[in-house]
C-alpha cells in the first residue's frame, strides 16, 4: 500500500506550503493553513493526465484558428431571473456552485429546475444531505411533477460518477459538495481536502462528458463560501443567493461567470409554492408612503446588464457621544467617510458633532459609486430638515475635489426612472440626455454646490 502524503492548505487563498504556519505568506491571513492528505502516488500516477480541471484527454499543442468555434447552445433554465445571472442559461459541460445562508431556497430553487427540465431531457439530482423521502415530500408540498426527475442518494463521488456515465443526464445536480467524499482521500467529508478533490473530479467529469453540474455549497458565518479558495477557481460560475430572515425576497448575485457578466443580479420571492422569479424588481424596493419624509430619495443603480430603482434613507442627528457614530447598511462605511468629508469641504455643511445612519431600502447592497450623489442629497435632506420630491430621482459619482463625474449607461437609467413615474432627475453634467424622457425634467449639474442649489 501506496504511503500518503500530507501538504498544508491556505484556507482562503489556495497556497501550500510544506509545515504549518500561523500566517499564510500569501494572502496574509492568520489561523487558515491546515493539514490535507494527499492522494497516494500510486492513484496520483494513474490519472496525473487527468490532473487538470479542464477533464481535456488529448494534449496536442494547437493554434487558435486550428481550435473549432462551434456554438455552443445554452439550456433555459425555466427562470428568466435565474438564466440571467448566469449568462443566458446552463452551458453544456459547465460546473456552477451555489451557495447561501441555510433556508435562503437553494435546494427549493434547484428542485423547481431540475423538476421543469426533466420533462425536456434527461437529468439527475444527487442528494448527500437529504433522504430521497424528504426531497419528495418537499416536491409534493410545492406541487411540482414527480414522475420523471432521477434521484439519487450517495455521497462517494467515485459512484456518482459511476451511475451518471450509466444514466448519461444533461443536468446534474450535487446537493451539496461539502458531504462528497473521495476515497483516495483519508480526511473526513467536509474538510479542506475533500472539499478540494471532490469539486476537481466533478469538474473534470462536467468537462468529459459535457454534462452541467449544479453544486450546492455552504456558507460560512461572515458570508462566504465554506471550503479552500481553489474551490471557486475551478469551477466556471460562482453564484450566492442571499435573503433578510424576515423578508421573502432573494437575491441571486454573479461572483464568478466564465459565459456572461459578474455582479448580474436576479431577484425572487419565496412563496407557499416555491421560488417565484421577480420580473420588475424595481417595484419592490420602491414601496415608499404617500407622505414626503426627510432623508429619503430614490437612486438608479446598475446591477450587472439592468438599471435598479432603490430608495436610500438617511437620518442625521445630534450626538450625544465623544466619537459620533457612522452606521450604514447596504453601503460602504468608507465611501460614508468619504463624502462627509467631501460635503463639509465642497458643500460647507459640518456633520462632526452628529450621529449619521444610512440604509439602502430592502436589503440591497450597493456598490455601484452612482450612488454618491443620492446618499449626500439624503443626507443634506435629513440635516435641514427638508424633505425631497417624491418625483425626484438622483445618480451620479462625486469626486474629492466637488466634482460630479458621469456614470455609465444614463440614458437607460433615465428610461427606467421615467417608466416608473419620475418626473424630475438631477444627473452628471456629462449624462444629460440629447433628448430627456417625455415628461421628465432633467437637470444636469457639473459641482455639488450646484445640485445642493438644485433643491
Amino acid at each position: 500500500m501506496a504511503k500518503s502524503k500530507t501538504a498544508f492548505v491556505c484556507g482562503e487563498c489556495g497556497a501550500e506550503f510544506p509545515r504549518w504556519q500561523g500566517q499564510c505568506s500569501e494572502c496574509k491571513e492568520w489561523n487558515t493553513i491546515s493539514e490535507i492528505r494527499l492522494a497516494p502516488a500510486s492513484s496520483a500516477g494513474r490519472n496525473s493526465r487527468f490532473a487538470g480541471y479542464a477533464g481535456v484527454q488529448d494534449n496536442k499543442v494547437q493554434t487558435l484558428d486550428e481550435i473549432a468555434l462551434t456554438e455552443i447552445p445554452r439550456i433555459g433554465s425555466g427562470f428568466k431571473e435565474l438564466d440571467r445571472v448566469l449568462g443566458g442559461g446552463l452551458v453544456p459541460g459547465s460546473a456552477i456552485l451555489i451557495g447561501g445562508n441555510p433556508g435562503a431556497g437553494k435546494s427549493t430553487l434547484l428542485l423547481q429546475v431540475m423538476c421543469g427540465l426533466a420533462s425536456r431531457m434527461k437529468t439527475l439530482y444527487v442528494t448527500g444531505e437529504e433522504s430521497l423521502q424528504q426531497v419528495a415530500m418537499r416536491a409534493q408540498r410545492l406541487g411540482l411533477p414527480k414522475d420523471q426527475l432521477r434521484m439519487l442518494s450517495e455521497t462517494s463521488v467515485e459512484q456518482i460518477c459511476h451511475v451518471a456515465r450509466e444514466e448519461r443526464p444533461a443536468v446534474m445536480v450535487i446537493d451539496s459538495i461539502q458531504v462528497m467524499h473521495v476515497a483516495e482521500v483519508q480526511s473526513a467529508p467536509g474538510s479542506v481536502s475533500q472539499v478540494r478533490e471532490a469539486a476537481a473530479q466533478l469538474t473534470r467529469f462536467a468537462k468529459q462528458q459535457g454534462v452541467v453540474i449544479l453544486m450546492v455549497g455552504h456558507v460560512t458565518k461572515d458570508g462566504t463560501l465554506a471550503g479552500p479558495k481553489v474551490l471557486e477557481h475551478c469551477i466556471d460560475c460562482s453564484v450566492l443567493l442571499d435573503g433578510a430572515a424576515d423578508s421573502r425576497f432573494r437575491t441571486l448575485r454573479s461572483h464568478k461567470n466564465r459565459f456572461g457578466a459578474v455582479n448580474e443580479l436576479g431577484v425572487f420571492a419565496m412563496t407557499e409554492t416555491g421560488m417565484k422569479e421577480v420580473s420588475n424588481p424595481s417595484a419592490i424596493f420602491l414601496s415608499r408612503g404617500e407622505e414626503q419624509t426627510t432623508g429619503s430619495v430614490v437612486m438608479v443603480i446598475w446591477e450587472g446588464t439592468r438599471p435598479l430603482l432603490v430608495e436610500l434613507q438617511a437620518l442625521v442627528d445630534y450626538s450625544q457621544l465623544a466619537n459620533p457614530r457612522r452606521v450604514t447598511v447596504g453601503l460602504e462605511h468608507n465611501r460614508l467617510a468619504l463624502l462627509l468629508a467631501v460635503l463639509h469641504r465642497h458643500g460647507g455643511m459640518q456633520m462632526a458633532d452628529q450621529d449619521v445612519f444610512v440604509n439602502v431600502v430592502g436589503g440591497v447592497r450597493v456598490e455601484d459609486t452612482s450612488a454618491d450623489l443620492a446618499l449626500l442629497l439624503a443626507l443634506v435632506s435629513s440635516f435641514r430638515d427638508r424633505a425631497l420630491p417624491q418625483e425626484l430621482v438622483v445618480f451620479g459619482e462625486v469626486g474629492l475635489s466637488g466634482e460630479i463625474r458621469p456614470v455609465p449607461s444614463g440614458q437607460e437609467r433615465l428610461m427606467e426612472a421615467a417608466k416608473h413615474g419620475f418626473t424630475r432627475a438631477i444627473v452628471p453634467w456629462s449624462n444629460r440626455p440629447k433628448q430627456a424622457p417625455a415628461g421628465m425634467e432633467v437637470i444636469a449639474v457639473k459641482k455639488l454646490d450646484e445640485a445642493l442649489a438644485a433643491l
